[in-house]
């Protein structure tokens, strides 16, 4: 499953076999924010609608920096309670991201 949209998270979370969790520090996601910003500055992004132009958004950096208290307790709930039967992968740092898709690579399984 892709996503942390709350409207749609049970019914997800439901119809998968996996969930990968990155459960990453808030520095780094905020890190990446700031990136991004800068690089796609006014831009729309390859994953984004046309249209869409980046821009810089407090708002959403707010968003991104209290996550861990605000967001996180609601989705670790979700998947203890609809994802007992769920294999649950957690990544904490992007050299266990790439780790893992190091490891998909050698068992055949290919990635985007």
């Amino acid at each position: 499953m892709e996503g942390n949209f709350g409207s749609t998270m049970d019914l997800r979370i439901a119809a998968c076999d996996t969930v990968i969790y990155l459960d990453l520090p808030r520095t780094r996601c905020i890190y990446h924010v700031f990136k991004r910003v800068i690089k796609y500055r006014n831009r729309t992004r390859p994953d984004m609608g046309e249209g869409c132009a980046e821009k810089f958004d407090l708002k959403f950096l707010r968003w991104v920096w209290n996550f861990p208290k605000t967001t996180k307790p609601a989705i670790e709930e979700r998947l203890a309670r609809g994802g007992r039967e769920k294999t649950i992968i957690r990544l904490h740092s992007k050299r266990e991201i790439e780790a893992f898709f190091v490891n998909l690579a050698k068992n055949g399984v290919k990635s985007n």
